[in-house]
């Protein structure tokens, strides 16, 4: 038989069908004596979410597409969607347990800071180092030790006996979270290899972290109602100990198969260059300018020197510096960044609002949230249809507009119904950032480095989250504090969940109204973020087409 010659280009956004036609004729041509000259298949053309009693016949198309096939895929999706959704479950049922835990340990307003940012600051710093370790070792695997963690160290923060250990556990929560989050967004990329099936399975990703904001704090409530601050860490153990007897019954294993050399020295120097910067930022805003402040600044811009210079001698660097020569990919990254920051001193402030000022028990409280996350949903649901019609640079400064509307009702107004309708209007507003954001960067990037995209834009998403309530949450303590007087108990300044818990009722409505003002004043310092966001986008993203 004469000889064949076969060229195949292929990788992670080809059609799985296409390689695997095109694997089974590599090996029927070779069968028949011929031969082939350029092979190209990613993956040997090999689609991992068929098994192999599932794995189609090169010969009949519509086995791909069978009943069976489809069925296995949702039960796939599903398994990754449930850890998901636990991690903005988990969020909302922490910031309802605020005040309970205050009155409880009593932490120092620095230390209630770091009890509900150093997760977000963790995951943020190791989410670059858990992406390269996830192309080494496997997704599944990570994505397993991810949730292993996460379920020891929910146990660690249920029964924390002090601020110390609490904040201790958030922070191995933050790093486990680091592993699940990047995880499941990697492996649902590599598993719907078609397009379509694979913006559809982003968009209900989205959707899962939306759906845990909404049942979060409802969830939080009901345990609230009946139990201590610390059973709402452990709602998550039933659905990690789900996501660890699945996961390797239903996920296929994912890994790099030329990933390049680790660099141990890179991974020190970023953590070296980014959790001084964090400490900085902490301490600036609780405390003002100071030596420690101006010493963490110092070492994180020296180590951050360091790692930049590393990252462009090495062949295989741990970020790909270059990426940020791309306007596209810069903008993207700047929009998660300042976007995320506006949305979470708010987001953070509102459900203390609604319980310290305005006295709702908690049950009640999760469900005047419920506007807030359904705002989130309809928002998610929208973008896509609307940035088909037109370009995401107006989508996203159109709804960071809208999202300014909510952050003027809550920074002129008060009461719960208005504090509900503020929050629902910021996150309708804010919902095409989480939605459009990292396919921004991960479209503006070479196809190869789709990857460290994600990671990257992942990890501007987790920053600004943090600095949402670092920056905008240590703004709000500052101005709380200065509406307390002067004589006044230490614990009163500390924050209004220990104010609250003194028998003085002159100085608990003092409280109330300077938690009030705080929550005014975050919110009017959000909306400046949030300005300034729309001026970001519409500088850098305006000639992006549309989808």
């Amino acid at each position: 038989m004469a000889a064949h010659t076969l060229l195949v280009l292929a990788h992670p956004r080809t059609d799985s069908l296409t390689a695997q036609v095109a694997a089974r004729l590599h090996a029927r041509i070779e069968g028949e004596g011929g031969t082939v000259d350029v092979l190209d298949l990613y993956a040997e053309g090999f689609d991992p979410a068929l098994r192999p009693e599932d794995e189609p016949d090169w010969e009949n198309r519509e086995k791909v597409y069978s009943p069976e096939v489809r069925a296995h895929m949702d039960r796939v999706l599903a398994g990754l969607l449930l850890p998901v959704t636990l991690m903005t479950a988990d969020l909302g049922v922490l910031w309802l347990a605020t005040p309970y835990l205050s009155a409880d340990l009593r932490p120092s307003g620095a230390q209630l800071l770091w009890i509900t940012d150093i997760y977000g600051f963790l995951t943020a710093a190791t989410l670059v180092i858990m992406g390269t370790l996830g192309d080494r070792l496997g997704r599944r695997k990570l994505l397993m030790a991810g949730s292993a963690g996460f379920l020891l160290a929910s146990v660690l923060a249920a029964y924390a006996p002090n601020a110390g250990t609490l904040i201790a556990a958030r922070a191995l929560l933050g790093i486990a979270g680091a592993a699940v989050l990047p995880s499941t967004l990697a492996l649902i990329s590599h598993m719907f290899a078609d397009a379509r099936q694979r913006a559809t399975a982003i968009a209900m990703w989205v959707t899962a972290l939306s759906v845990g904001l909404a049942i979060g704090p409802v969830i939080g409530g009901v345990l609230l109602a009946s139990w201590w601050w610390g059973s709402v860490f452990l709602m998550g153990l039933p659905v990690m100990l789900i996501a660890l007897v699945t996961a390797p019954l239903l996920l296929p294993e994912y890994r790099d198969p030329n990933p390049g050399r680790l660099d141990p020295a890179s991974v020190l120097l970023f953590l070296l260059a980014v959790l001084p910067l964090v400490y900085g930022v902490k301490s600036l805003a609780a405390h003002g300018p100071t030596a420690e402040a101006a010493l963490a600044f110092a070492l994180g811009a020296a180590f951050t020197t360091l790692f930049v210079r590393r990252q462009n001698r090495l062949e295989s660097p741990l970020l790909d510096l270059r990426l940020f020569r791309n306007r596209s990919f810069t903008g993207a990254l700047l929009t998660l960044l300042l976007g995320m920051t506006a949305l979470n001193g708010v987001e953070y402030l509102v459900p203390q609002y609604l319980q310290a000022v305005a006295g709702l028990p908690p049950l009640e409280a999760g469900l005047w949230l419920l506007p807030g996350a359904a705002g989130l949903i309809a928002g998610s649901q929208l973008t896509p249809f609307v940035a088909r019609r037109i370009r995401p640079a107006y989508v996203l400064a159109g709804g960071l507009l809208v999202s300014l509307a909510g952050y003027a009702v809550i920074a002129l107004a008060e009461g719960v119904t208005v504090a509900a309708l503020g929050l629902a209007v910021i996150m309708f507003g804010a919902a095409p950032i989480s939605v459009l954001g990292t396919a921004l960067a991960v479209g503006s990037a070479p196809a190869e480095k789709a990857g460290a995209a994600a990671a990257t834009g992942q990890t501007a998403y987790d920053l600004g989250l943090a600095l949402g309530i670092a920056v905008t949450g240590s703004v709000a303590v500052a101005v709380y504090r200065g509406g307390i007087p002067a004589d006044a108990p230490a614990a009163a300044h500390e924050s209004v969940g220990a104010a609250l818990a003194l028998p003085d009722e002159g100085l608990r409505e003092q409280a109330r109204e300077a938690f009030t003002t705080a929550l005014h004043s975050a919110s009017a310092l959000s909306a400046v973020f949030a300005l300034v966001t729309a001026v970001v986008v519409l500088t850098l993203l305006r000639k992006v087409p549309r989808s």
